[in-house]
């Protein structure tokens, strides 16, 4: 307790002495008044976890006026306070690089009812098709798998995506995402 009250008038005694000069230099590095308060309380906040800490500051005013200087520089390399904040109206104009979410929505929608017409299809039209797009093989690679020509490849999936074509417009479905 006795400390506390020690440490409380010293820090006190070094307030009223020294904050005027603190808040001048801040004030005189960033010509903003509010900074300059917002650098003094952190200068003398620094202070008090010094004294609280049982370090002792052997000459306050080089010490104090040290801090200032630095987290009056670190104010002024700040991010936030070099471009500050934009107000609402302003954000609401930007777009997101993301899909919207009811983009999004419909777009998974339009896949499910794909998937749904393709379980539709011969298992065949399925294996083709699934080749070519799901895994994308090219045509001489579908028809080393298939054991065929390429040229029944491409004439396979020609028939197949009619089919699947045939399907998507008989059931609504003009444009895919």
């Amino acid at each position: 307790m006795r400390r506390t009250t020690a440490i409380r008038e010293r820090f006190e005694a070094l307030h009223s002495q020294y904050s005027r000069e603190v808040w001048a230099l801040a004030y005189a590095r960033r010509m903003d008044a509010d900074a300059a308060l917002d650098v003094m309380q952190e200068t003398f906040l620094r202070l008090w976890k010094q004294l609280e800490s049982g370090d002792e500051v052997q000459n306050p005013r080089a010490w104090l006026l040290r801090v200032a200087r630095n987290l009056a520089e670190d104010l002024a390399k700040s991010a936030f306070r070099r471009n500050g904040t934009q107000p609402p109206e302003m954000l609401n104009g930007l777009m997101s690089r993301g899909t919207l979410p009811v983009e999004k929505m419909e777009r998974d929608e339009a896949f499910a009812r794909i998937r749904e017409l393709l379980d539709e299809l011969t298992p065949a039209d399925r294996e083709i098709l699934t080749l070519r797009y799901a895994f994308e093989y090219d045509a001489p690679r579908i028809a080393e798998l298939l054991g065929v020509a390429v040229a029944a490849v491409h004439m396979r999936l020609s028939r197949a995506r009619t089919r699947l074509a045939e399907r998507l417009s008989a059931n609504g479905v003009t444009t895919l995402p």
